[in-house]
């Protein structure tokens, strides 16, 4: 596990910049029409509100909740990627502390400060986090009473590193018509396999693959409740960047989830 965590932060180091000038400031489909606008309402926050950016990337999630009016401690295990985060939100250092920490060290995560926030934030993160079971174990100590974790991650079940997208042609009743589906082989088992989710970028990533009961039941063990979630599908008049990429052909399946745990009274 220390070894594919060595993997993943080189692969992310290595990315960096191409993952920066993809994202920049406004993010990309999935950002904007799965993910942003759920995990702004699941994480609720009232003006003034610490939250913690874990996996921040570039900054684009921060930037958000920075002109939400939030205060903002985020981090990232890539050194690369904070310094392009450092450079995108200049504008916002008064409400915001960046730092470089891994989110699979104990240690590390602590010395964010105990009991000093009230919701933490993870964008599409967990599945490339080798280990999310130090970081479950902290939250708790990290939040304050009552405190909320919102997480979007691709959808375990339908987006998956072994799912396939298909186009099919058939004969329905008189007419021809074109059918978009996912093919899946593996969902239950945990696994890890490299994959590119930009065509471009120099690395090989590691998806860390683990079924959707995985989070829930580390979320309960660690005194969460599950009080909020959406399945996310892309809507029907969205275009596809590539034939068989995500996009409005695939609307009646989800590719992504996002879901609001709370710490227990």
């Amino acid at each position: 596990m220390e070894n594919l965590n060595k993997v993943t932060k080189d692969a992310w180091d290595a990315n960096a910049q191409v993952w920066d000038e993809k994202m920049g400031d406004e993010g990309n489909d999935f950002f904007n029409l799965l993910c942003w606008s759920p995990l702004a309402s699941l994480l609720d926050p009232k003006p003034g509100a610490h939250v913690l950016d874990i996996a921040c990337g570039n900054g684009l999630t921060t930037r958000k909740l920075a002109q939400m009016g939030l205060n903002v401690t985020a981090f990232d295990f890539s050194a690369n990627l904070i310094e392009y985060a450092k450079e995108r939100l200049r504008q916002y250092q008064s409400q915001i502390s960046l730092h470089v920490i891994d989110a699979t060290d104990e240690t590390q995560l602590l010395s964010l400060g105990e009991g000093k926030f009230d919701s933490a934030l993870s964008n599409m993160a967990l599945f490339d986090m080798a280990d999310i079971e130090p970081l479950f174990r902290t939250l708790p100590k990290l939040l304050k009473p009552g405190g909320s974790f919102v997480f979007s991650i691709t959808h375990p079940c339908f987006n998956n590193a072994s799912s396939m997208h298909i186009v099919e042609e058939m004969d329905d009743d008189g007419e021809i018509r074109t059918m978009y589906s996912v093919k899946v082989s593996r969902y239950m088992t945990s696994y890890n396999q490299r994959g590119l989710a930009l065509r471009n970028q120099p690395k090989p990533q590691v998806y860390f693959e683990r079924p959707l009961q995985y989070y829930l039941n580390l979320g309960f063990k660690n005194g969460f409740v599950l009080d909020g979630f959406e399945e996310r599908a892309f809507p029907p008049e969205t275009p596809q960047t590539t034939p068989l990429s995500w996009g409005g052909k695939f609307s009646e399946i989800p590719a992504a989830i996002v879901a609001r745990l709370r710490l227990r009274p």
